[in-house]
C-alpha cells in the first residue's frame, strides 16, 4: 500500500463525516482513502471517483452500481459497503478498511500454493460468490486483485463495480468488461454473463493458485480472448505434477467451455470443493474459523506497510495433515523477512490458544454483527430479530417519518442494515410515523433549478429534468411538475415528503422550417436534437414552391422532447387550373362555369341583372387560353 503527502484530499472532511488519513490505492476508475469516520469512530476506506470522471454518466452509474450491489449483501466474505454519497463533483462509497494484501500479491509474492492454501482461500471466495448469486447479482469481474486477504484471517471479495442483476442473461454491449485473462468463453463471444461466467474466472483462479501460471497467455489481449473462446482450460497438474486428481477435476468442471457443462452457481461448486477436501482430508470441519490468516505489524491508525504471512491452523501435531499452510510459505519466504517468520513462530508456539480466540470472535465480548435488515417488521419482530444475531437493542426507540413504510413498524435501524458493529454497540430501531405531509409548491413558469430548490425545500425528491418543446414557455423554465407517471401535480396539491417527482423544463418552440428546402429543414430539427423525415401527403400551396416544406407533423400523439420524430410535408407547389372558355356564354352561365372550375367570378358589365341569363359575354380576365391559381379571381365582360 502507498500513500501521498501532496495527494489534496489528504486532511480533508468528506461530506462533514470522513477524515481522510492517507492514500491506499489508485485504480482507473476511483482512488481509495483510508479516513477515520467521525460519526461512529472508527476506520474506513473511502473509494472516491476521479474527478475527471464525474460529467460521464455511465463511469457515475457503474460507480453508484458497486455500492448498490455490495449493499444488497451482508456475507463474511464480501467487503461491507456502509455508505454512498456524493461530495463536490465526485461520487463515493465508503467500505470497511480491511488492512492486508490481495491474492494478485500473495500469488507474486509466492508462485503456486498448495492445494490446502488453494482451498482455504477459494472456499472464501465461493462463499461470498454463493451469497451474491443468491441475491441475483453477477459478479462479472473476479480476479485475484479483487480477494482481500485481511491480516485479521479474514478473506473478501470487493469491487463490484461490474455486477449486474442475474435474473436473465446479461450483455455488455460493444466492449468486453472485466479482465481479459478471467473471461469466460460466452462473454469474448457472445457479450453475455450469468453465474456460470463467475464460475470460470473462480476456475481460472484455482487454476493459477495451484500453479503460479494463468492458462492462457498472449502478447495482445485478442490473442487470450481468443484461446479462451477456442481453447480449453488444461488440467493444473500438466504444470505442476503435485495437483491431485481430484483438484484437476474441479478445474475442468469449472472452466469448461459451454456454460451448461459448469456448475449452475456458486453454491454447487463450493459443495463440490469442500466434498474434494474432506476426501483428501484438507478440509476442517465447517464451524472452523478461518484456515489463512495473515498478520502484519500491528497499525494503529494507518495502512499496513510491514511484513505480510499467511498461516494455517493445522499444527505440526495434526496427524495426517502433513506441513501447514504457513510451513509452506515459511520454507519459500525470502531471506528479507526473517522478523516476519519469527513472529511466526511465537504464533505457532501459541497454537493452543486458538480455541479460546476462537470463542473471543465467535461468541465472546470481541465477535462483531452485521446488523440484520428488519425494515417493515413489527417492534417486537425486530427486537427478536436482532437479539437472535446477538445485537444489543436499545430499550428506546427513534420516530421518524417513511414515506413507504407504514406507522407503526420499524423503518431502519440506527446503525444501518448490513453494517458490521461490535456486540456492545447498541442498535437503536427507528420506527415509522407513516409518510409526513407536504405541499406541491407552485413552481410553474419558474427557472429550473429556483424550481428545484423550491421542491426540494417543501421534501420531495426531485430526479433527472424532462426537457420539452413548447412555444409558451420561455427557454429553461418549467412547464409542470410531474410524478413518475409523469401526470402532473397541480400548484398546492397534498403529498408526502420523499415523493419523488420530475421537473417538465421547457427548451423553446419546434423550429420554423417553412419555405425551406428539405435539407435545411432536417439540419436545423437536428441541431434542436430532433428528427426529420419526409412523409405523408404533399400539398398545394400557392406560397412555398414545389419542394419545398409546407409544414411539420408529429408521429404520435405525445409531447415533443429532444430525440423525437417528426414528419416533414412537402409542398407541390401552386395549385394551377385552367381558365375555361366562356366568351359566347351567359353571364349567368360563364359564372357557374367559372366557379366550377374553382375560380371566383368577378362581372364587369352594365347589362342590368335581370338580363344577366341572356346577356353574352364578350372577354374575360384572364383569358381561357392560359391558367391560374385555384381561388384565384376571374373577370368577366359583358356590355350591350
Amino acid at each position: 500500500m502507498s500513500t501521498s503527502t501532496t495527494d489534496p484530499l489528504i486532511g480533508r472532511l468528506i461530506d462533514g463525516r470522513y477524515q481522510v488519513r492517507s492514500r491506499i490505492a489508485r485504480g482507473g476508475m476511483a482512488t481509495v482513502y483510508l479516513a477515520t469516520d467521525q460519526r461512529l469512530d472508527r476506520l474506513v476506506a473511502v473509494k472516491i471517483m476521479h474527478g475527471h470522471l464525474a460529467d460521464d454518466s455511465q463511469f457515475k452509474e457503474r460507480f453508484i452500481q458497486e455500492a448498490r450491489s455490495a449493499a444488497r449483501l451482508a456475507h463474511p466474505n464480501v467487503v461491507n459497503v456502509f455508505d454512498q454519497g456524493q461530495d463536490a463533483e465526485s461520487a463515493y462509497l465508503v467500505m470497511e478498511y480491511l488492512p492486508g494484501i490481495t491474492l494478485r500479491e500473495l500469488l507474486q509474492e509466492y508462485g503456486a500454493l498448495t492445494p490446502e492454501q488453494t482451498m482455504d482461500i477459494t472456499e472464501a471466495v465461493l462463499g461470498g460468490l454463493a451469497a451474491a448469486h443468491k441475491a441475483g447479482i453477477v459478479h462479472r469481474d473476479l480476479k485475484p486483485e479483487n480477494v482481500l486477504l485481511a491480516d485479521d484471517g479474514r478473506i473478501k471479495i470487493g469491487d463490484f463495480g461490474l455486477a449486474r442483476a442475474a435474473s436473465a442473461n446479461t450483455a455488455t454491449g460493444k466492449a468486453l468488461l472485466g479482465t481479459i485473462a478471467y473471461l469466460s468463453p460466452e462473454l469474448v463471444t457472445r457479450g453475455i454473463a450469468d453465474t456460470r461466467s463467475d464460475i470460470y474466472a473462480v476456475g481460472i483462479m484455482m487454476f493459477e493458485m495451484l500453479t503460479g501460471e494463468q492458462p492462457f497467455k498472449g502478447e495482445q489481449p485478442m490473442q487470450i480472448a481468443y484461446q479462451h473462446a477456442n481453447d480449453s482450460v488444461p488440467a493444473p497438474s500438466t504444470l505442476n505434477p503435485r495437483v491431485p486428481a481430484e483438484w484437476d477435476e474441479i478445474v475442468l468442471w469449472a472452466t469448461s467451455r459451454d456454460p451448461n457443462d459448469r456448475p449452475a452457481d456458486a453454491r454447487a461448486l463450493l459443495d463440490q470443493v469442500t466434498e474434494t477436501g474432506r476426501s483428501l482430508q484438507t478440509a476442517l470441519p465447517t464451524a472452523a474459523t478461518q484456515r489463512t490468516m495473515l498478520l502484519t505489524s500491528p497499525i494503529p491508525t494507518a495502512p499496513a506497510t510491514g511484513e505480510t504471512q499467511v498461516l494455517g491452523t493445522r499444527g505440526n501435531d495434526d496427524p495426517g495433515n502433513g506441513p501447514s499452510a504457513t510451513a509452506e510459505l515459511t520454507r519459500r519466504g525470502p531471506a528479507s523477512r526473517r522478523r516476519g517468520w519469527i513472529l511466526f513462530a511465537a504464533v505457532l508456539a501459541l497454537a493452543g490458544l486458538a480455541a479460546g480466540v476462537g470463542w473471543w470472535f465467535g461468541a465472546g465480548p470481541g465477535a462483531s454483527v452485521t446488523i440484520a435488515d428488519v425494515r417493515g417488521e413489527s417492534v417486537e419482530a425486530a427486537r427478536l430479530i436482532l437479539d437472535e444475531q446477538g445485537a444489543a437493542v436499545a430499550d428506546g426507540t427513534t420516530e421518524v417519518f417513511d414515506l413507504e413504510v407504514a406507522a407503526g413498524l420499524v423503518a431502519g435501524t440506527d446503525p444501518p442494515a448490513g453494517e458490521v458493529i461490535d456486540r456492545e454497540t447498541l442498535v437503536t430501531l427507528l420506527v415509522s410515523k407513516g409518510p409526513e405531509p407536504t405541499t406541491v409548491p407552485d413552481v410553474v413558469g419558474l427557472p429550473e433549478a429556483d424550481a428545484r430548490i423550491a421542491l426540494e425545500g417543501a421534501g420531495f425528491d426531485v430526479g433527472d429534468t424532462i426537457a420539452q418543446f413548447d412555444p409558451d414557455v420561455p427557454e429553461g423554465s418549467v412547464i409542470a411538475v410531474v410524478d413518475e407517471a409523469e401526470v402532473a401535480l397541480a400548484a398546492g396539491a397534498d403529498s408526502f415528503t420523499g415523493t419523488p417527482v420530475r421537473l417538465l423544463v421547457s427548451v423553446g418552440a419546434i423550429p420554423s422550417v417553412r419555405g425551406l428546402t428539405v435539407e435545411a429543414a432536417q439540419a436545423a430539427l437536428s441541431a434542436r436534437e430532433l428528427t426529420g423525415i419526409v412523409g405523408g401527403e404533399s400539398e398545394f400551396d400557392n406560397e412555398v414552391p414545389l419542394g419545398d416544406v409546407l409544414r411539420l407533423e408529429r408521429t404520435s400523439d405525445g409531447p415533443v422532447r429532444p430525440g423525437s420524430t417528426l414528419t416533414i410535408i412537402v409542398s407541390r407547389g401552386p395549385d394551377l387550373v385552367d381558365i375555361p372558355d366562356v366568351v359566347g356564354e351567359t353571364i349567368e352561365n360563364a359564372i357557374a362555369a367559372l366557379e366550377a372550375a374553382g375560380f371566383v367570378a368577378i362581372v364587369q358589365t352594365n347589362v342590368p341583372r335581370p338580363f344577366w341569363d341572356v346577356a353574352e359575354v364578350q372577354d374575360s380576365n384572364p383569358s381561357d387560353d392560359g391558367q391560374a391559381i385555384r381561388g384565384s379571381e376571374v373577370t368577366i365582360i359583358a356590355n350591350f
